[in-house]
């Protein structure tokens, strides 16, 4: 009986990750690390619903711009994709209270704002439990989010279209913009329960 964590991306090699969108993640120093954009790097080898994904990350500067998808419900065909049918968890920390680090993106307000802190490791941890989606950014929850959940109206046009998301989905990584340098030197797996 065990759920250990496993590496779907551990500093070597981008063997099963995709792009689709402009830009690239070029792997530097044991990370994955933002160039151009906008676009999505995703983990084309399965699809995750009840489990914790493990995301570690640094900024370069402090408003460094960048995201983690996850539910997205077939294999995008464009990074748009997963911003309108998956949920894109926020790494920005000037953001507004739905736009900042650790809030589904323009849907669900920060519990409690936490910082990414730029030159040093950070954590996100994802919870998928059903329709529950849970994150952690540093320890501190900073979402606690259920299908169904009242969420703000649409405001720009850039903003994800509201409606349910999968249980189950394909994950990705966001290169935002080339003014943004943020470093992924980990992405793990666990299921929820002991298998």
């Amino acid at each position: 009986m065990h759920n250990t964590w496993r590496s779907i991306f551990d500093g070597t090699s981008k063997e099963s990750w995709e792009m689709v969108g402009p830009g690239e993640f070029r792997l530097e120093d044991g990370a994955l690390v933002t160039h151009g954009g906008m676009g999505l790097l995703w983990y084309s080898k399965e699809q995750f619903g009840d489990c914790q994904i493990r995301v570690v990350f640094k900024l370069t500067k402090p408003e460094d711009n960048s995201g983690i998808f996850i539910r997205i419900p077939e294999p995008p065909p464009d990074p748009w994709f997963a911003v309108h049918k998956g949920y894109e968890i926020q790494i920005f920390n000037p953001g507004g209270e739905f736009h900042r680090t650790g809030c589904l993106y323009s849907l669900t307000k920060a519990r409690q704002v936490v910082d990414a802190k730029a030159d040093a490791w950070n954590e996100i941890l994802i919870t998928l439990d059903g329709p529950q989606t849970l994150v952690e950014v540093n320890g501190v929850l900073v979402t606690d989010h259920n299908e169904g959940d009242l969420v703000p109206e649409k405001q720009i046009w850039y903003e994800p279209e509201r409606g349910p998301r999968p249980r189950r989905g394909f994950i990705g990584l966001q290169n935002h913009d080339d003014n943004c340098r943020v470093q992924f030197r980990e992405v793990s797996v666990r299921p929820l329960k002991a298998v």
